[in-house]
């Protein structure tokens, strides 16, 4: 059985999520809260939020033990792109994107 949490147009570019989430992927549930609490990176705070979202789905409705669990797969994907105009030398203007991501965590239980 898995347990799955998203996060959906989450304002960090996906680049940077997947650093942390390359960190935590296959650890066991505790572990991944531990790593991504000391992390000082942006995405950090939003992957402990959805990780605890994820456990508690996993306790709640499928059952699952909270010990057992590890993360089992994690992937951030692009969203959409807020474009914004910043005004440059000589009556110009540069186009600023900031990107957004798509967050999944799925947890599973580990069996014996």
């Amino acid at each position: 059985m898995k347990a799955k949490a998203e996060a959906r147009y989450v304002r960090i570019a996906p680049r940077k999520v997947r650093v942390v989430m390359d960190l935590i992927r296959g650890k066991q549930l505790s572990e991944a809260l531990n790593i991504v609490r000391f992390t000082p990176k942006a995405a950090s705070p939003v992957l402990e939020k959805l990780l605890l979202s994820a456990a508690a789905n996993a306790e709640n409705n499928y059952e699952m033990n909270r010990d057992a669990l590890y993360v089992a797969e994690c992937y951030a994907d692009q969203g959409p792109t807020l474009k914004r105009f910043r005004p440059r030398a000589r009556g110009r203007a540069t186009m600023i994107r900031k990107k957004t991501s798509h967050i999944t965590i799925i947890l599973e239980e580990k069996e014996g």
